[in-house]
């Protein structure tokens, strides 16, 4: 299946300020890709270079058989970046009007995406007088005023109270099951897990991981709440790789082993108090592998302090 977004070893530099550092990123047709990380990460340079507002240092990017720019590319692409920019003192509805026009859209089009973003009953208010939620619903409907193919949208959630976020949620699933692939930056791990088919994640400017959600979740866990904790730590590393999570100590082992593990804990002296399974949270992965970017980055820039003073 070829891909829509193609990202090999993209980089971009402000002075000695490394925002994107070698980062590789494949969308495919018709999903919805997260791509995930904390706020600084390095996600909306990397949309910007995608949309064609600035230009990468280095890497090769193609995004739609071309590249970020093109007049035909961005015929074809819609997407919100940051925060939205509308005149303020048009309403909703001239505002897309405005954009409408100039990108040669019919004006029957703009109707139809305020009814998607739920809109329409606001439309004829200033855009001044909108909340943040609002105003990120109408940044939606403007990348989309062109039935694009591929829709990308930096945190498109952002702002949004928990009605708001749960129908811009599933906005995007529609979006991603009508045909269109849908690109999506965001921090909200649940919203990412929620939604998405395939994430990135991204720290430091460095992808750390891209994978099938589910894959990335892996298998099922062991949650142990036991006391002494130290001596169900120990014990349980007997059965396989251990992390703590809050206060329970969560096993990465097959559950049919679930009886055979409380049997250990309990012979052992151990007090058992909760022992069930569970599927691994996006969460987990997320900060187990940005702490290990972070880790490694540390490291490299030691060594390279080390070797400057050498």
């Amino acid at each position: 299946m070829d891909a829509l977004v193609e990202v090999k070893e993209l980089t971009k530099r402000y002075g000695d300020t490394v925002a994107v550092d070698g980062v590789d990123l494949t969308v495919l047709p018709g999903e919805v890709y997260g791509f995930l990380g904390p706020n600084g990460a390095g996600k909306t340079t990397t949309l910007r270079i995608l949309t064609g507002l600035i230009a990468p240092t280095s890497g090769r990017v193609r995004v739609l058989g071309g590249y970020p720019g093109e007049p035909g590319v961005l015929g074809r692409t819609g997407s919100m970046i940051e925060s939205p920019a509308f005149y303020p003192y048009l309403s909703g509805l001239d505002n897309l009007r405005l954009l409408a026009e100039y990108a040669g859209v019919a004006r029957q089009r703009i109707d139809e995406v305020l009814e998607l973003v739920d809109l329409a009953d606001r439309s004829k208010d200033r855009f001044s007088t909108y909340s943040l939620g609002m105003k990120q619903r109408l940044g939606v409907a403007a990348a989309l005023l062109k039935d694009p193919e591929l829709v990308i949208l930096d945190e498109p959630t952002n702002g949004l109270d928990l009605a708001g976020m749960r129908d811009m949620r599933r906005l995007i699933r529609e979006l991603g099951t009508g045909g269109r692939t849908v690109l999506l930056s965001s921090h909200l791990l649940g919203e990412v897990q929620q939604i998405c088919d395939r994430v990135g994640i991204i720290n430091a400017g460095r992808m750390v991981a891209e994978h099938n959600v589910e894959e990335l979740r892996g298998e099922q866990e062991l949650v142990v709440r036991a006391t002494p904790y130290g001596a169900a730590h120990r014990l349980l590393q007997r059965f396989g790789s251990v992390h703590t999570y809050d206060d329970t100590l969560r096993l990465q082992v097959d559950p049919s082993k679930a009886a055979e593990v409380n049997r250990t804990l309990v012979e052992a002296g151990v007090e058992v108090s909760e022992l069930r399974t569970t599927e691994r949270a996006l969460e987990d992965i997320f900060f187990e592998l940005t702490t290990e970017a972070g880790e490694e980055v540390s490291r490299e820039a030691s060594t390279e302090v080390k070797a400057d003073v050498g």
